[in-house]
């Protein structure tokens, strides 16, 4: 719950990049803003304090933040008390960099530091410092006795541990993100209970690796977790991710498959088809052992679906790499899968291999990948026509408030016409009449 021990009105503004950890670290930094009286407000120009949680995993990503913040030059010269904060992975990765580039800033925090926000806003705000920049990464735990401001009334992002200690040689994550931290168990069951008891009907666990869960401390690992998480009262449903291939376990895929509430859907990053790519990649497992996972998946939870993100045009793809990914995906036939052009990131070893491909290559790879894809996916979801799946309601769809939306726990999205009766967090039976390639419509059972 949120704390209020000012009652000075002002207002912060949040604009958020990246990955579902940035937004759990926005949703706490906007929890402890408001310790010392800060609202949110969805508008720049009402804003007291604006902070810019950032990513940094792809060029695209740094451009917008880069936008963004020439666009706020404007309002600093119009209010000049206005606060500018930047947080997240660009911020730790540029560090004094970016006050250099864009004067007007006046904050930037690394990677966790949720704690500090706080701290560093006052210092500001009572005009003791001009600047401060800090993106020293501790190794210490987390504080837990952290205020939250959830986004959502339905879902609930959990975070289970911090960092990532794989060095994938095109991933910036480990750099900007620093070793893996898990929190204890104890403390992540008490947080699941907390948005439980404030009417949260779905948690996602997150971590950069969950399946390494544990590891550090040895309190738990992640298949006893979930088992602990399973047993929460008032959750219906619980996911995860990021899952790692050479970490998920027996145990895992067991605990899954007798779980109440936990989601029969894995999303298990492969990257790449081929062993030579992924050595390259530092990925670890081969292609022969991957799809021994996903043999084993199938078995134990043949309901699940399976989802996966693949990266094209790493450095030194040949065509013959491409065409033994191609293969790869028409075997293993994917339910989705996210696919990612490679991009350079300064600081990995792959920004400094040879042989980088050039872009038009990459693009019509990517446009080849994603044609067969999409055929994969709008096969495997004609399979669901005619069946009755039990959806999650999530409330009007975006473009038409009469036709609502929810998942499947296979995290499919299903479109229905809204009877008036359901509500958000409710679950439904819905009966499938049409399927396309990245979602499904039907009609209440």
């Amino acid at each position: 719950m949120i704390e209020k021990v000012s009652e000075n009105k002002k207002y912060v503004k949040f604009l958020t990049y990246g990955c579902q950890m940035n937004f759990s670290d926005a949703e706490r930094m906007e929890g402890e803003l408001a310790k010392i009286g800060y609202e949110p407000t969805e508008s720049m120009e009402q804003a007291d304090l604006i902070m810019i949680n950032t990513c940094c995993v792809r060029e695209t990503a740094e451009d917008k933040v880069y936008g963004k913040i020439g666009e706020i030059k404007g309002l600093k010269r119009k209010n000049p008390d206005l606060l500018l904060g930047i947080t997240g992975c660009m911020a730790q990765k540029e560090g004094e960099k970016l006050i250099k580039r864009a004067p007007h800033i006046d904050f930037v925090l690394g990677t966790n530091k949720i704690h500090e926000v706080v701290s560093t806003v006052q210092k500001l705000e009572a005009a003791s410092v001009k600047h401060v920049v800090d993106t020293e990464i501790r190794e210490s735990e987390m504080p837990e006795d952290v205020a939250i401001h959830r986004k959502t009334a339905l879902s609930a992002w959990i975070p289970i541990m911090y960092g990532c200690n794989n060095f994938c040689t095109y991933c910036i994550v480990p750099y900007v993100r620093g070793r893996e931290r898990s929190r204890l168990p104890e403390d992540i069951v008490k947080e699941v209970q907390e948005a439980a008891a404030q009417g949260f009907k779905e948690i996602t666990l997150l971590g950069q690796n969950v399946n390494s869960y544990g590891k550090d401390h040895g309190k738990a690992s992640f298949a006893e977790l979930l088992a602990m998480v399973d047993k929460v009262e008032g959750i219906e449903r619980i996911r995860y991710m990021t899952s790692h291939p050479k970490d998920l376990s027996d145990e895992v895929i067991e605990v899954i498959k007798n779980s109440r509430h936990i989601c029969k859907h894995f999303h298990l990053p492969v990257q790449y088809g081929s062993n030579r790519i992924l050595k390259a990649m530092n990925r670890v497992y081969t292609v022969e052992g991957y799809r021994e996972l996903v043999r084993k998946i199938r078995a134990a939870v043949p309901e699940a679906s399976l989802t996966t993100d693949l990266i094209v045009g790493f450095p030194g793809e040949t065509e013959e790499d491409f065409q033994q990914l191609m293969e790869f995906l028409a075997e293993i036939r994917y339910d989705q899968a996210y696919t990612f052009i490679y991009s350079k990131r300064s600081g990995t070893p792959a920004a400094e291999m040879e042989n980088q491909v050039d872009d038009r290559c990459k693009h019509e790879r990517l446009n080849r990948l994603m044609e067969l894809q999409n055929s994969i996916s709008l096969e495997i979801n004609q399979q669901l026509t005619g069946k009755t799946v039990e959806v999650m309601v999530e409330g009007p769809s975006q473009t038409d408030d009469t036709v609502w939306t929810g998942r499947t726990d296979t995290n499919k999205i299903v479109l229905w016409k809204h009877s008036g009766s359901e509500k958000p967090g409710d679950l439904v039976q819905v009966k499938i009449h049409t399927a396309q390639t990245w979602l499904l419509k039907g009609e209440l059972a």
